[in-house]
Order: C-alpha cells, then sequence, then structure tokens
C-alpha cells in the first residue's frame, strides 16, 4: 500500500465510512464483496468506489471483488489506526462532558488523559476516571506529557487563545468544537466541528420538503 500525493479532502473524508461498513460486514461475516454491491450499501456508485481506492493501491481482483478483511486492514493503516494518539480536552462543559464520556475513542487509538476548564465547582471531578484541572495548568502538563490532540470545547471568544496554548506547547493535532475558525501553523492539523453549521445544512436540505 502506498498513498498517492495530493489525495483530494473529499476522498479522505470518505475512509471513514468505507472503514464502518467494513466493519460491519465483518461481523455480519462477509468475506468478500464487489464494489457494486459495496457502493449499494453505502450509497456510492461502484466506479467512486474504485477510484477512491485507487489512490492508495490496488486492493480488489477482477471477478472476485475485495477481500472485506483485507481491505479493513489497509483502510485502517491508511487512516492511521495502526498508531496510538494522546489527547486533553479544553472545556468541561456540557460538550466537553459528553465528549469525555464516549466509549469508543479507543477504536481510534485515542486516550484521553485529562481534561481542563476554568470553573472551580468542576476542578477535582473526574469523568469516566478523567481528572477535571484547572486550565491554569495548561501549559505545564503539556510540557510534562506528550500530547497529539487538543479537542476544543471553549467558547469562540477563548478558542483561539487556548489553541495558541496548545501549538505552543507541540500539539499537531486540534479537533474543533467552538464555532470560530482557527489560525494555526501550517504543520499544525485542524478538524472544525462546526455544530451550527451542520444543523444549517440540514435546515436547507429539509426546507423545500
Amino acid at each position: 500500500m502506498e498513498k498517492k500525493k495530493n489525495v483530494s479532502m473529499a476522498v479522505i473524508k470518505r475512509l471513514p465510512k468505507y472503514h464502518r461498513y467494513l466493519k460491519e460486514l465483518m461481523r455480519n461475516d462477509v468475506d468478500r464483496i464487489s464494489s457494486k454491491e459495496l457502493g449499494e450499501k453505502i450509497g456510492f456508485t461502484a466506479s467512486q468506489i474504485r477510484q477512491d481506492l485507487n489512490n492508495f493501491g490496488d486492493f480488489g481482483q477482477q471477478g472476485y471483488g475485495y477481500n472485506v478483511k483485507e481491505l479493513y486492514k489497509q483502510i485502517s493503516l491508511i487512516l492511521g489506526l495502526d498508531k496510538e494518539y494522546t489527547g486533553v480536552i479544553i472545556g468541561a462543559g456540557n460538550l466537553g462532558q459528553a465528549i469525555a464520556n464516549y466509549n469508543r475513542f479507543s477504536e481510534s487509538g485515542l486516550s484521553i488523559e485529562c481534561i481542563f476548564d476554568a470553573n472551580p465547582k468542576l476542578i477535582g471531578m473526574r469523568i469516566r476516571d478523567i481528572e477535571i484541572k484547572d486550565i491554569d495548568t495548561l501549559t505545564q502538563y503539556l510540557q510534562e506529557n506528550s500530547t497529539d490532540i487538543g479537542i476544543i470545547c471553549v467558547p469562540r471568544i477563548n478558542a483561539q487563545k487556548v489553541t495558541d496554548m496548545l501549538v505552543k506547547s507541540g500539539v499537531k493535532g486540534i479537533w474543533n468544537f467552538a464555532p470560530v475558525d482557527l489560525v494555526v501553523p501550517d504543520d499544525v492539523k485542524v478538524e472544525n466541528v462546526h455544530l451550527s453549521e451542520s444543523l444549517l445544512t440540514l435546515v436547507y436540505l429539509m426546507k423545500d420538503n
């Protein structure tokens, strides 16, 4: 498997969907599947699936289709799921607590090590045995603990300040739930989850129904 350069973000964002459906096929003891059958399950065309996967190598065999377990393994490698990542959550409000309570991060190799907040009433509490610490100790924590991903769940007014703290301490991945576009160096990767934008997209799709 060799990843080709300049793979479009649209292709990359489809990979987790392939991964999820292949896992379901494995649960149902499906050993092989054609691009046509996989496309019918996922909602993509067979041609789209072949084009997407050809960005990373030759996985199927004509007349045989895809070996489900092997394709699942290869997409896991493409996604980087052979590695382990450490993360911290900044913001222990309702959203931060909900993310901390999500119990399937380990499937993606992510271990949430600590939560930070400015509310003194929350400091010292634990969520799924993850301690909430004072935001004032964030920089010191990052200096003493290697951290790959910062999960931002603070109000938009504080998001860039928190981001700057993470970047300065060497964090290279930011999962941003604050409704603001962050400014980061080129070597820091940001994935935005803007809930309001997602909702507005849904409202647009529904407006003519």
